[in-house]
């Protein structure tokens, strides 16, 4: 009789555990939210090359001096600038008439990044820094100070989204929504580039067009569907 017994509780336990798996829907929404950038990083350089290893490097913390001044009397605080490079390398003959290799002089770097904060005037700033000295240039990038507003709006949108579709699947399929069990974000972006056509700015030797930037976040929620 115990072993009856045992066996009927035995064929149970995947009953009643369907019982309580209760049907869910399982959708993905995403959001995204595009502004006006109001901040950009800069990065170049200075490089000069001579047959003197000090010479070379001389040159090049000369003119990285003075484009250091330029950009501090242009507002730009001390701790928006940073050294991302430096670096001195020998230059070399190549191969010739079966001679060896041999030195004949160096090459000297020293690249910058430096933050603005705020666009106004920023060709401009680009156009004095090369007037002192600045030739080597790695790109622009434009972001925002503060993105964690925006942010935001692009996870409402994601949880919005997530909704319209989970209420479209429902009524197709006939069914009604339940609970919210579960919401997980699965990725969000720091701010990226739109590409699209912008004003340049104004007076400034340096045409430079900030465009857009956009933020976008994802978020998979789980329903639970209504018998």
């Amino acid at each position: 009789m115990r072993v009856l017994a045992m066996i009927a509780m035995v064929l149970c336990l995947p009953a009643a555990a369907l019982a309580d798996e209760s049907p869910r829907l399982t959708v993905t929404g995403t959001g995204e939210v595009d502004a006006a950038p109001d901040m950009a990083t800069l990065r170049f350089g200075v490089e000069h090359e001579d047959r003197r290893a000090e010479a070379a490097m001389a040159a090049v913390s000369a003119d990285m001096a003075r484009i250091l001044e330029r950009l501090s009397a242009a507002g730009v605080a001390p701790r928006d600038m940073q050294t991302s490079g430096l670096s001195l390398s020998p230059v070399w003959t190549g191969y010739d008439s079966g001679k060896r290799r041999e030195i004949t002089g160096f090459h000297a770097s020293n690249q910058l990044t430096v933050r603005v904060r705020g666009l106004e005037g920023i060709g401009g700033l680009l156009d004095r820094v090369i007037t002192e000295g600045a030739n080597s240039f790695q790109g622009i990038s434009f972001g925002l100070q503060g993105p964690e507003p925006l942010q935001d709006e692009a996870r409402r949108r994601a949880v919005a989204e997530a909704l319209r579709k989970a209420e479209l699947y429902a009524e197709a399929a006939g069914v009604s929504l339940g609970s919210v069990i579960s919401i997980s974000e699965s990725g969000s972006s720091d701010p990226r580039p739109v590409m699209m056509e912008a004003a340049r700015m104004a007076s400034a030797p340096v045409p430079v067009a900030a465009g857009e930037v956009s933020l976008s976040a994802r978020v998979t929620m789980v329903f639970e569907i209504e018998n």
